[in-house]
């Protein structure tokens, strides 16, 4: 089968692999039928992010059942969503909710990210992915949602909505604040899921003109973040998401947040070390987390926002693709570039 490799920054490639087959009554084949480009994707692909090649790219993907083990709880035919991470469901990690740690593989195991976890368990953009434990692991699709819209869900939108999704049930109403850049489309999608899910004040902030557009096109206020003219906080947010990947981006967030309030930083911080203004957050007594994504109990909640027709992240996308063009279009610096194989093209 055909499986695009990733060789070196700006350097991708069709290949011919072996095809996986079902290896227990639990495993079910898929054929992908959308993948998003993930933030972290493009700047593998650019070389930002320094991951040795080669290994299978792509992972965050909708796809349609062709073969079903007896115990894989699908059937041939149906259309799923794939977790970018392996996970059982079985273990205790698992259990508690974990499952970005599954007991059952190599810590950071995940499709098309051999590099994170030293073990190559194919990618998205290929003819054929075997997903194991399958009955734990696949989402039905909802009716009516659209799989291009929602191609993204299994990891970046399930890391914007985990940033105010939880925090929004615990404080309905409550203002959020978006600070915007490096990890892009994942910033965005946490503006629309706030909105979505009925934030007072969503303020949106970065300094590319483009994606404050799309966070106001997903009901949010945009304006520049300019932190290199000194700015200061106008506001407490009581909910805050740092999604710029910046020492100084992620003191302003700490400055921003109300007493008592949470902050997530969504970002992955790419310096051996980052400061942070621990004083101040010390004084306000706030909740700071950062990490990975529990992608398998999270995304379900952005896909029945989805279906409800209240959540819309197809404003992030910038362009929908075939295939055959991912290689040359991996390092397009827009937030979410959608690839269409044949069927849905």
């Amino acid at each position: 089968m055909r499986q695009l490799t990733f060789i070196s920054p700006g350097n991708l490639e069709w290949r011919e692999v072996p095809a996986p087959r079902l290896e227990a009554d639990t495993d079910a084949l898929v054929k992908p039928l959308v993948v998003a480009r993930c933030d972290l994707d493009l700047y593998i692909a650019a070389g930002v992010v320094n991951y040795p090649g080669p290994f299978a790219f792509g992972h965050e993907t909708i796809a349609r059942v062709v073969e079903a083990g007896s115990r894989s709880g699908v059937s041939p035919g149906d259309v799923v969503v794939v977790p970018f991470q392996l996970s059982c469901g079985r273990c205790n990690a698992c259990l508690r909710g974990w499952t970005n740690s599954c007991e059952s593989y190599p810590f950071g195991a995940a499709y098309g990210l051999k590099p994170t976890s030293g073990t190559e368990f194919g990618g998205a953009l290929s003819d054929l992915m075997r997903v194991p434990f399958a009955d734990h692991m696949l989402v039905p699709l909802p009716a009516g949602v659209d799989p291009i819209a929602a191609a993204s869900v299994s990891d970046n939108i399930a890391d914007g909505w985990r940033a105010v999704g939880p925090q929004l049930e615990a404080r309905p109403g409550a203002s959020v604040l978006v600070v915007g850049g490096l990890a892009q489309s994942v910033g965005l999608y946490a503006a629309g899921a706030a909105v979505s899910l009925g934030a007072g004040r969503v303020l949106y902030l970065d300094d590319h003109p483009e994606r404050r557009a799309r966070a106001e096109a997903m009901g949010a206020q945009a304006e520049p973040l300019a932190l290199a003219e000194g700015r200061q906080p106008e506001a407490q947010f009581e909910i805050v998401v740092e999604a710029a990947g910046d020492a100084d981006a992620l003191g302003f967030a700490m400055k921003s947040c109300a007493a008592n309030g949470s902050l997530t930083s969504v970002s992955i911080h790419l310096g051996a070390t980052t400061p942070v203004p621990l004083t101040r957050a010390y004084y306000k007594g706030l909740t700071f987390q950062t990490g990975r994504v529990q992608s398998r109990p999270t995304f379900p909640l952005a896909l029945a926002c989805m279906a409800c027709g209240d959540f819309h992240p197809e404003r992030v996308t910038h362009r929908v693709l075939p295939f055959a063009q991912a290689a040359e279009a991996m390092t397009d610096p827009g937030p979410k570039v959608v690839f269409t194989c044949n069927e849905i093209a």
